[in-house]
């Protein structure tokens, strides 16, 4: 299949609203596609990056407040938009990488260029994992329902988080590959003990348990939630210049760095490059890709989610079952 990274990027504006607060200086960043759990597609994260980009120079700027529209931040990246990928592992990624030139070839699926090109892209800020952390101005979250995998990256590279109390944060790829990118900045946002349990049973956490942990500012009602997101954006829209803003969050960039932020996107992307060479133990081993393409990607990782205890299922509607 032909792909056009410029035409991804138009397909998916309407699934990113954006607006400005002139009076406040709040931007506000809302992924629309509740029907889908606000899954974001790769047009939905490169044109993220982009709004990142500008908010960072815009002077009507101080304070950006990410959230979802209807009951989830968002359930992370839109999985069946990745079967190409899985099914054909030759697949071109050039559009992945905003490259549209015929001229450029991509690395073959049988090399280890073919994954670490796009892992080892995703600690840019350009593919719109990581955005946040090259951002100048004040940044906050708005959690709740699901906050998975891409967007629990947001979540980790927020300034501020604010939850509803029915928030769970994790990364349902803990249980079906293993890493994701943001692994190094989870560990220190969340404390390694707490991210280790996460990491190795691969349970989500809840808004309470994130917050214990340090991870969240605030928690409070799902009713409560706009409210309190307000209340935090109006206190860091009133206080010091955005000038001293700027100098702040150069302080913190610096001292993420010193903790070895980029370091561990690096390190994370050469990780996940290595993900073919990943075997089972042995041969009865349930193998999650088993299946994948007849049942569909969702369909497996739902399967999976049943081996284990109601409170560590990472679906709602899984944690009702027995």
């Amino acid at each position: 299949m032909d792909h056009d990274y410029e035409q991804m990027k138009r397909d998916a504006e309407p699934y990113i609203k954006f607006e400005k607060d002139l009076a406040n200086r709040i931007a506000y960043i809302t992924f629309d596609r509740p029907a889908e759990l606000n899954s974001t597609t790769m047009g939905m994260r490169q044109n993220f990056a982009d709004m990142i980009h500008k908010c960072n120079v815009d002077d009507d700027v101080k304070v950006v407040v990410i959230r979802g529209e209807g009951n989830d931040f968002g359930s992370g990246g839109d999985l069946p938009e990745q079967r190409e990928m899985l099914e054909n592992p030759g697949t071109s990624l050039l559009h992945e990488l905003s490259i549209n030139d015929d001229t450029v070839k991509y690395p073959p699926g049988d090399s280890y260029r073919y994954l670490y090109t796009l892992t080892d892209h995703y600690a840019k800020a350009r593919a719109g994992n990581r955005p946040l952390q090259e951002c100048k101005k004040v940044t906050i979250v708005e959690a709740k329902g699901y906050c998975y995998g891409w967007h629990f990256y947001q979540a980790g590279d927020a300034d501020l988080v604010v939850s509803s109390d029915d928030a769970l944060f994790g990364h349902p790829a803990f249980r079906y590959v293993g890493w994701g990118p943001r692994l190094w900045w989870w560990a220190e946002t969340m404390g390694l003990r707490k991210f280790s349990e996460m990491l190795f049973t691969g349970r989500p956490f809840t808004a309470a348990e994130m917050y214990d942990c340090g991870f969240i500012n605030s928690v409070v009602p799902r009713e409560q939630l706009e409210a309190e997101t307000l209340k935090y954006a109006m206190a860091c829209s009133k206080t010091r210049p955005t000038d001293t803003v700027v100098v702040q969050k150069t302080f913190l960039e610096l001292y993420k760095q010193h903790k070895g932020e980029y370091f561990g996107s690096l390190l994370t992307g050469v990780v996940e490059g290595m993900l073919p060479m990943m075997t089972n133990d042995r041969d009865n081993y349930p193998d999650l890709t088993e299946g994948t393409f007849e049942k569909g990607l969702n369909n497996v990782v739902k399967d999976n989610d049943l081996n284990f205890p109601p409170e560590w299922r990472l679906s709602h509607s899984g944690r009702k079952k027995p």
